[in-house]
Formats: structure tokens, C-alpha cells, sequence
């Protein structure tokens, strides 16, 4: 058994299958991209082992948490034999403790070789966080109002070989309040969190790096301190594209929604939109004249994004007037224009 520091397994573990030993619920609320959760405990054996463990002690405890495991010995081994490479795994549990050790001892036992991470999750969290503060990128943040079309542009722009982070994808929200529809649930923070690391950990911080203009908050998600700060002071490539266009595009995007969601999106801004705005918005959606109703929320939303826009302070800013509905032609123009940029 071999006990590993948490950057050692990212400089050349990572293509070993990660089994994370912690409860379901520990599981679900955050876990490292790609694990499979093999759980010690049960969520309710889990409470029932921490409940003895603090009301009557750590031997009643140790014998229950031993009682449930003994039953499942067979199971831990057969799940293990169906993932692992070559008889090689890392397994960890929240610190690093019992519970990661108790299974790395029985797949020892069985022939397994078995990689423990010191301080378990915590450590990868830990590391996770800090690379968000320690990391410096290249950033070309694409701007845009509403309807602008970034998202088609940038999986060109991923197309065309260039290096892209996808907040709204990785998100599952498209940053406004219809921004969950048709979208799947959207991930616990620290999951959001743990899955863009995932997603920028292998880029080359010498080469530039395409994100987009997005608020702090994306849904129920936040943009780490560290890639925000770095976001707002970054070089700003601004896509200009005319209004009619761009209510098309939302039309295309949102338009075949049933009437009630629509409805329901706009009543949640109704106190920043304006109850009047609004009343003329479910109207125009309750007759049918979709082309309305999404004017009068893309005005709202102009005005929020330039008044967002310009309180960062952006290293340069920079527009590309589209003259086509062409995301790749679009996608080549903005490479042209960021070649010319100074980092």
C-alpha cells in the first residue's frame, strides 16, 4: 500500500481508477471528476456509527462501523475487481483515515495494489481551491449582449484548436433567469467547483485562454475568487450584434418552451424588470407574440449587461461588429482580432 501526496496524483496517477470511500451523500455533494463512490457506510450507517461515536464511545462506535462492513466484505472486492487497471487503485475517504485505510487493508489482502491519497478529500479540495488563486491564465473574455450567440462561437472557437472554458456548460445554466431551461439540474457548488479544475487543469497557461463575460453567479453556482479576479481584469472582446438578430436567436433558443415556464422566468425579475415591463411581457406571451415578450426582456437584459460590463476593469477592450449569422466565420474573425492583442 502506497500513500500518496494529492499533486503527486495528478502528476501521474490520474489514469488509475479513483474509488472514493465516503457515504453516498458525502458523494454526492462533491467528489473528484471521474471517481466512483464505493461507500464504507451506508448515509444511515454513517450517522448511526458518528451518533455512538459522541453519545456513548469510540469502541461502540468502531464495533457497529465493523458490523456493517463485515456484511459487505464480497461486495467491496467484487466492485473493485470490475474497475480496477491491472489490480492498481486509489481509494480515499474525507481525511484519509479509517475508513480509506479499512479497504485499502482488505484489497491488499486480495492481491489489489492500493494507493491511498494522505488527507483524503480535504487535501484535494485544499489543492483545488488554492489552484484557482495560484493559477495565472491568458484570459480572452468574450462579451456580448444577450442573444449574442457566444456559446455557438466558442465551441467554434474549441473547433478551431483553440483553449476554452465553458462556464454555462459546465454550470448546466445559461446565466439568466431562463437560464435553467431545458438545462439538467444544476451541480452542488463544490461540484461546480471541482469540475472546472477538472476542465482547466491541462490547459497551457502560456497559450491564450477563451472564457465568457459572465456575472459572479451562474444560477446557483459562483466563479472561484481567483478565476473571477482574474476574468475582470483580462482582455475584453466585446461581440456587437444587431438587436433584431439577436431576438431571432432567443426565439430559436427559448421559443418552443411552454408558455407557463416562459412565464414564470420572467416573474422571477419582476422587482428588477419592472411591473409594468413585465405585465406587457406575460401578455404578449398569454397572445402568442413571443417576438414581444422577448424584446421587452432583452432591453432589461442590455441594460444589466452594460451596467455589469463596465464596472470591470478589463486590461483592454476590444468590439467585433458582426456582419453574419455565422458562428465560424465569427469564431475566425475574433482569432484574428486576439493575435493582435498584447498579454
Amino acid at each position: 500500500m502506497d500513500s500518496i501526496q494529492i499533486e503527486k496524483y495528478f502528476i501521474d496517477k490520474m489514469a488509475l481508477p479513483i474509488l472514493d470511500v465516503r457515504s453516498p451523500g458525502e458523494f454526492s455533494k462533491g467528489h473528484f471528476p471521474g471517481a466512483f463512490n464505493i461507500p464504507l457506510f451506508s448515509d444511515d450507517e454513517r450517522a448511526e456509527v458518528g451518533t455512538l461515536y459522541k453519545q456513548v464511545s469510540k469502541e461502540a462506535a468502531m464495533a457497529k462501523g465493523l458490523d456493517f462492513a463485515g456484511k459487505k466484505l464480497t461486495w467491496y472486492i467484487e466492485q473493485t475487481q470490475n474497475l480496477s487497471v491491472g489490480k492498481n487503485v486509489i481509494i480515499h475517504c474525507w481525511r484519509g483515515g479509517r475508513r480509506s485505510a479499512s479497504i485499502a487493508t482488505l484489497l491488499e489482502f486480495v492481491g489489489f495494489h492500493v494507493n491511498t491519497i494522505i488527507g483524503g478529500y480535504k487535501s484535494y479540495r485544499k489543492f483545488v481551491l488554492n489552484q484557482f488563486d495560484e493559477r495565472q491564465f491568458k484570459l480572452i473574455v468574450l462579451g456580448g449582449k444577450t442573444g449574442s450567440g457566444k456559446t455557438d462561437v466558442l465551441k467554434c472557437l474549441i473547433e478551431k484548436g483553440e483553449q476554452v472554458i465553458d462556464l454555462e456548460d459546465l454550470a448546466n445554466h445559461k446565466g439568466s433567469a431562463f437560464g435553467a431551461l431545458g438545462e439538467k439540474p444544476q451541480p452542488t457548488v463544490e461540484q461546480f467547483e471541482n469540475n472546472l479544475f477538472d476542465a482547466i487543469k491541462n490547459m497551457d497557461a502560456e497559450r491564450r485562454i477563451w472564457i465568457e463575460n459572465e456575472s459572479k453567479s451562474i444560477g446557483r453556482m459562483f466563479v472561484p475568487r481567483g478565476l473571477w479576479d482574474q476574468l475582470c481584469t483580462s482582455i475584453y472582446i466585446e461581440l456587437a450584434v444587431p438587436f433584431e438578430n439577436r431576438v431571432d436567436r432567443l426565439i430559436d433558443l427559448y421559443g418552443h418552451f411552454p408558455k407557463a415556464d416562459l412565464i414564470n422566468a420572467i416573474q422571477k425579475i419582476q422587482k428588477r424588470m419592472g411591473g409594468q415591463n413585465v405585465k406587457k411581457a406575460i401578455e404578449s406571451f398569454e397572445s402568442g407574440d413571443v417576438r414581444m415578450a422577448t424584446a421587452i426582456a432583452l432591453k432589461y437584459y442590455d441594460k444589466t449587461y452594460e451596467h455589469a460590463s463596465h464596472k470591470k476593469p478589463f486590461s483592454a477592450i476590444n468590439q467585433l461588429v458582426s456582419q453574419n449569422d455565422d458562428p465560424a466565420k465569427t469564431a475566425d474573425e475574433l482569432i484574428t482580432m486576439a493575435n493582435d492583442q498584447k498579454y
